[in-house]
Order: structure tokens, then sequence, then C-alpha cells
């Protein structure tokens, strides 16, 4: 049925799909046409198959106008999981409403292989569920028919894909209603993308326009305004659709609707005397790999908080309309609401980075190993407003990657002054007064799994939509925030949608509801600019990722203060010891071993007294001190100190020997033992046959395997040093894990029976020479100085490790007989 003339016969040849009409009333006035529908300059077969396929509800109405769609990126990452989708989605809404369509896919690539991965993207799309299979492959036929590639690169380009469009209109008698521009790609290229549109490839007059446009808009403020002043030099206001994706999500689309359909039970309650705090939440389990270089550009607060969570927040914080479906009037209202918010201080924000991060960065941006990335992958930020409705009402904003759950929520919690005297069980099953009192729209994903609306059964039962919205059946198994689920009204929606068809929807409709507006966006970035540049400087708490945080990312709020709640100080290291009174420590163990920690300063001279305590204790038991030092830049501050400040250290009686060293001569600046000279050994009595450099510089040559170096000290070490056990290692902590010059996954010095090895470092000099693990474990003491904000990433993940050192040199420090303390300065130990 609805094929009573039309397409005649089909045939293929050689992959390409013929189509014969002999319909002079539909697209062909001739008798006879043939017409390659997967070219993509002939679209005509498709068009008419459109009004005539059977498959259909019915024959088309009278066109209504023809719509063209440009997807610009739509090879690109976006496009293939969602937006493909959306048009089909699009298209099946509206094939029998009297618009036809064509559907350019375009990017930068050349056509024939951009047109291949187009077609493998659209090949895979689905219809809902709600739609027959005998309708869902017929109009996917009909819209692969009507999708084809362009490469847009040049001006020439948009010019030839304007005279596509107005020729196809032209000879198929077609009125053109609008065209749909989608902006795929960075906005770095929005702007030469926007002078080609507004130049060579504007609709008709009388016909509209709509671009659309997806996140990020500018970094701060001030970009912000650049790339809107760019943007309004070619489109009007109106013709611009900046997409917020969330704002097509269900839940949070029906957050202005639920709240006036339920005026009458919502608004006695929704304000600062009855609500005690608000929390808007998205918390993803996945990370950022692949995605590093977006991130170190903007970091979670510019990609959730500033846009996401801050239009949530407007949507339950704004005084409503009278009429919500007015897009002015919501506008306006959403725009007196940024006036209302209190610009937070740094005080208010805390910031977290998960442990693998930075490792990702160095990877993927190929940056140096001593790279140290301050980028937030989570944060919690307290905000309040300036309003008699909101005034002292918290508002968390809460994100994160690398955590415990995928999940989106908007959770109301409202103050209880109930108290019951008989126990809960006496009660009717979700009725008691006592119990918590909340309203949650669910967004999506963690155990519900799907979009909802949930009420506590102690507040109201609320109004909801029947056409959209259905109360779902209990699962006793479910709780949700430690109540069961029985404890709430619950409703989802009757079909569900992706977000992005939502918006698409919208798009091809007109509506600007669910978009953002060039003043809304600034003033967004108006409040959140200030917050962000004072937060340059924070270095973020390290987590290790997934269910291993545990509390450690917990928040307390205090006031307009926002805070983590493990930050308790512990008892110092040595107990038996009186230490003065400004000398704090925090923690009393790190990774089972003492830990010492203070300001720098103060940790520096700790350690200085604790190797001239260590060196009087060995002079007293065996006459002499043998004292190993590592090189680097942190030891430099605690060498100064010795010779400056220990004048009864008993240096006539010390051996220096060097932990590693490299392979430069030992005049050279890079040498550890040049350093060593410079800052000590040339301020203090040592006599010269007791400092011990490492033979790197032998037979004119550095660090050669037949000149046996590594030997000779081993044999200097066994013939001087009893049992070959040192009475005092000193060794640092790279941001690899390695310790002196034994790096992850080295060929030598992790195990064995070498005591002195060659080494090889990923940064140059490459060639070291270092103690091998097994030989500073015989060692009666071992200090690892860590200091600088720099290390605090390495130290939070090798707080969390075992005894790792192929992958951790340092996990494998762990002194046989002797004792390992940990020094490290509190920009380590808590960034």
């Amino acid at each position: 049925g609805g094929f009573s003339r039309g397409l005649a016969r089909r045939w293929r040849v050689g992959g390409w799909r013929l189509l014969a009409s002999r319909d002079s009333s539909c697209c062909f006035p001739k008798a006879v046409s043939w017409v390659l529908v997967s070219s993509p300059r002939m679209l005509r077969a498709a068009l008419c198959a459109v009004f005539l396929f059977g498959a259909l509800p019915s024959l088309a109405k009278e066109s209504r106008g023809h719509v063209s769609v440009v997807l610009l990126g739509a090879t690109g990452d976006l496009a293939k999981k969602y937006l493909w989708e959306g048009l089909f989605h699009l298209y099946l809404d509206q094939v029998s409403s009297g618009h036809s369509f064509t559907f350019h896919g375009a990017a930068l690539t050349a056509h024939e292989p951009g047109q291949r991965l187009m077609f493998e993207v659209l090949k895979k799309l689905a219809c809902p569920s709600d739609v027959s299979p005998d309708r869902c492959a017929v109009v996917k036929d009909q819209f692969l028919k009507l999708s084809q590639y362009h490469q847009l690169q040049t001006s020439e380009n948009y010019t030839a894909l304007n005279r596509e469009i107005e020729t196809l209109l032209q000879q198929e008698g077609l009125e053109e209603a609008g065209r749909i521009f989608y902006f795929s790609v960075p906005p770095f290229a929005y702007a030469e993308i926007a002078r080609h549109i507004n130049g060579s490839c504007r609709p008709r007059p009388g016909a509209w326009l709509r671009v659309v446009l997806e996140k990020p808009f500018g970094h701060d403020l001030k970009s912000a305004q650049q790339l809107a002043i760019e943007l309004r030099t070619f489109f009007q206001e109106e013709e611009m659709y900046r997409v917020d994706h969330y704002l097509g999500k269900q839940a949070v689309a029906h957050i202005l609707p639920f709240r006036d359909q339920n005026r009458r039970f919502l608004d006695p309650i929704w304000n600062r005397h009855h609500v005690e705090r608000v929390e808007i939440v998205l918390k993803e389990t996945l990370d950022a790999k692949g995605r590093t270089s977006f991130y170190e550009q903007y970091g979670v607060i510019r990609d959730v908080l500033q846009n996401h969570l801050t239009e949530v927040l407007l949507y339950l914080a704004m005084e409503l309309p009278a009429n919500i479906s007015s897009a002015e009037e919501v506008l306006r209202r959403k725009l007196q609401t940024f006036k209302a918010l209190q610009g937070p201080e740094s005080t208010s924000a805390v910031l977290g980075q998960y442990q693998a991060y930075a490792s990702q960065v160095r990877e993927e941006l190929q940056k140096a190993q001593e790279y140290v990335s301050t980028t937030p992958t989570f944060a919690g930020v307290l905000i309040q407003l300036d309003s008699l409705r909101w005034e002292g009402v918290p508002f968390l904003l809460t994100s994160g990657k690398a955590l415990d759950e995928r999940v989106g929520y908007v959770r109301v919690l409202f103050k209880n002054r109930a108290y019951c005297t008989q126990r809960e069980s006496l009660r009717e099953a979700g009725q008691s007064q006592c119990g918590a009192k909340q309203i949650i729209f669910h967004i999506g994903h963690g155990e519900l799994r799907c979009p909802a609306v949930l009420i506590s059964r102690n507040l109201f039962k609320p109004i909801m939509p029947e056409g959209s919205w259905k109360e779902v059946a209990d699962r006793p198994q479910l709780r949700l925030f430690g109540l069961p689920l029985s404890d709430y009204y619950v409703y989802s929606p009757v079909k569900e949608r992706e977000a992005y068809s939502v918006l698409i929807s919208s798009i091809f409709h007109g509506r600007k509801d669910s978009f953002i507006t060039t003043e809304n966006l600034l003033a967004s970035w108006e409040f959140w600019t200030p917050l962000l540049d004072s937060l340059t400087q924070q270095a973020p708490r390290l987590y290790p990722g997934g269910v291993e945080n545990q509390h450690l990312l917990d928040l307390e709020m205090v006031g307009r203060e926002l805070s983590f709640m493990l930050e308790e100080p512990a008892e110092l290291l040595h107990a038996d010891r009186q230490t003065p009174d400004d000398y704090r420590t925090i923690q009393a163990k790190f990774r089972q071993s003492p830990l010492v920690s203070a300001w720098p300063e103060e940790l520096i001279a700790q350690l200085a007294s604790d190797i001239e305590t260590a060196a009087a204790q060995a002079v007293a038991r065996c006459g002499e001190f043998h004292l190993a030092l590592s090189g680097g830049s942190s030891p430099v501050v605690l060498f100064q100190r010795l010779a400056t400040h220990h004048y009864g250290f008993p240096w006539r009686r010390t051996h220096v020997w060097l932990v590693d060293e490299r392979c430069v001569p030992l005049a050279d600046p890079e040498s550890n033992f040049r350093s060593l000279h410079d800052h000590l050994l040339q301020h203090v009595r040592v006599p010269y046959l007791h400092v011990h450099p490492m033979p790197v510089h032998l037979n004119r040559r550095l660090c050669v395997e037949e000149d046996r170096g590594p030997e000779l000290y081993a044999k200097e070490i066994a013939a001087l040093v009893t049992n070959a056990s040192l009475d005092f290692v000193l060794l640092g902590l790279g941001s690899d894990g390695h310790t002196a010059s034994l790096f992850p996954r080295s060929s030598s010095g992790l195990e064995g029976a070498q005591t002195v090895v060659l080494t090889e470092s990923p940064v140059k000099p490459h060639q070291r020479m270092s103690l091998s693990l097994p030989l500073i474990n015989r060692a009666r003491q071992v200090a690892v100085l860590v200091m600088g904000k720099g290390k605090h990433e390495i130290t939070t993940q090798i707080s969390r490790v075992g005894q790792e050192p192929r992958k951790w040199p340092i996990s494998g420090v762990n002194p046989s007989s002797g004792q390992l303390v940990w020094y490290m300065d509190y920009d380590a130990l808590l960034g």
C-alpha cells in the first residue's frame, strides 16, 4: 500500500543501488531515470521514496519544506556515540510530518575515507524499542540514502555544498524550511566555520538557520567573551543553540515541571526554613585516559561544575515563572538567580586528583618524568545564595573521575524536627515522620540504572504527568541513600530517551528553553572565573581511584567553608625524645615505618640531628661512622645544615660514601660528588682517605663495564665496613618511584648478589652507578628524605602499594635488621 506507482524495479550493481521509476508525478518528469542513490550529488530517488514507501504509517502530507542538516565533525567520537543516533531519531519522528530532509556529514577527512567512516557508523544505528522491526528497517534504509559525506575545509567546499542544496531544491520543486549546522568540532574552529557558513552557506531568505554549538564555550570569562564576540559577527542570538546535554536528561528536564505541578506541596517547604542542604552530584568510574589533553586545559570544574551542575542548581534555586513554557521567562529568572549567587572563596572548594592521572599525562602528552600536574579530577564546591528563600542553605556541587560508581543525582534534604519515642518497626512502613525527608532527581546510572524522581513518603505524594512518567514498583532488595526503596514514591519515564535525541528534537522545533544563551553563558563564567583563579596554586589531594578511595574524599561543611574530613594530626615519631614545642608532625607511620613530617626547615634540622646522634652512637660502638649520601637537590640544604650547625659532629671518625653517582667527571656540575664537596666536604674536617667517591671515571672513560668500577667500589666497602653494613644511608624518592639510581624495571640492582651496579636513567645523563637494594637493606639505619609539592603524587601512590620494587624501587627498601625512617615535609605529605 502507498506504493501505487512509483518505484518499479530495483537492482544492485557493483555495490550501488539503482532505482528506476516511471512516476511523472513524483520525482522524474521523463519516462525513466536511473539514480545512483549513494552518490553524494544525487538524492532524488531517495526523496521520492520518502513520500511513497508503503512501510510508512501513511502517505506524506503536503510538503512543509525541506530541512538540510549538516553535522560538522561527523566522524568524531561525539557524532559516533550520540549525534547520528539523535538525528536518526529525529527523522523517525518527523518522516511523516510533511518535511523532507537531507543529512550532510562533514569533516576535514578526504571524501572516500570520510564517507566510509561515516557509513560504518550509520549502519549500526538502532531504533527505539517501541518501533517495529519492519518500520525500523525501512526508515533506516531511507535515512542512509538521504545521508551523504562532504569534505568541508575551504570556502569553495562550503560554496559547493550550498550549490548542491540549492540545486536539489530547484530540481525537486521544494521550498526550503531551514538549515541546521551542528558544530561537533573544537571551539578554536568555530570562528572560521561560522565565517564560511555566513558567507557561503546561509539558506534562502524566509528560511531559518540554526547553529548548534558544543562546549567548552571558553576557558574563563575573558575567553568566553571573545568567543561570543566572534560568533555574534556571523550569527544572530536566536540562530545559536549552545548545547549543555545535561539539560536534555529527563530527570533534569523535569525539575521545573515537577516544581510547577507540585506548587501546592512545595511552596511552603521550598525554602531555608525547611531545606537543610542540596547536593548536586555527578560521579564517574572512568578516568581521563585518552582525554588528558582536554583535561589539562580544563579540569573537572570547567568540564562539569561550571556548566552541567550550575544549570541544575539554577533550576532548583530560581523563582518559578508563572509560565515555565516561556523560554524568555525562564531565562530571566535564571539570570536573576545568577545575581543572587555568592561568589565562593577558595576555602569553599576542595580539589582532588586520582593518582594515575599524572603518569597518563606524561605518557599521552609526552611530558618529562619530573612533570607535575595540578589539574583537579575531583572537586567539591560549596555555594550559597543571597536571597530570602535560600539564605544559609548550602548547595554542594561535587564531581569526579575514577570514583566508586557512575551516577548522577540531585538530592534536596529537608530538616526534620520529629522525634519518635516508639521504635520504627511498630509504625506503618514508609509513613514514619522520623525518617529522612528528601526529594531526589536521579539523573541516571547508579543502582537504579534509569532516570527517576523519588519523594519521601513522609513528605507528600506528588502529581506526575501520567502520559510521560509512571510509578515504579518496589524492588525490596534495593536501598537508596541507606533507605529501602519502599520509603519513597518512585517515578520513571514511560519512554527513556537519550539526552541528545531530546535536544536535537528541540533544535528542530526551535525551542530554546533547554539551551544556553550568550547572556546565560557569560553570567556563569563571571561567577566561576574568580574561584578558578584563586585555586590555581592549590594542589589537589591525591586519591587512589575507585572503591579504594574509601573515606579519603569525604567532605564536611562548616559555615561557608568546605574541607576534607581526614586531616587529623598524630603523635610525634620519637615519643621518647623531647622536641621543641613548635615542631609538629603528621601521622606516625608511613608504609608501616616511622614517619617524621614538618615544615622544611624544621624537618632538615631534625634529620641533621638524627644523623649526628647515629654518628655518635656508631663511634662509641666501634670507633667509626659510615655514612652514605644521595645526590640531588633535596640533600643540599641538609649538607649546608650539617656544615654550619653541627660543630660537635665526629667528622674525623666518619667515612663518607656515595649512594649513587652520575657517569660524568667528578668535577662536572652534574656530579653528585661535586655537589657533596661544594656544600659539605670542603667545610668540615673529614680525613681525605675517609672520602669515597664512586669510580665512574677510570682510564679516561666513563662507566665502561670492562673497567669494573662497581666491583672496585664493592670491594672497598667490603674491606672497610663490617659485614658491608653501612651505619646510615640517606635516600631520596623520584617522581616515578625510583631511589638511589635504581629505576623502575631496572635490569640490575633490585635483587641478586651484586652490591654496586651500573644502571640506566630515563633522563640525561643516562648512565649511573648505584648501591643495590640488597646492600641498602643491610644498613643499620635508612632515611628517605622527600620534599616539595612535586613529590606529593608519588608519596600518595607509594603509601598504598605493596613491596613491588620492579614497579617502584623505593618499595623494596626494607632493612633486614635495621630501621627505615621517612622524613617528609608538609608539601610532599599533604600537597
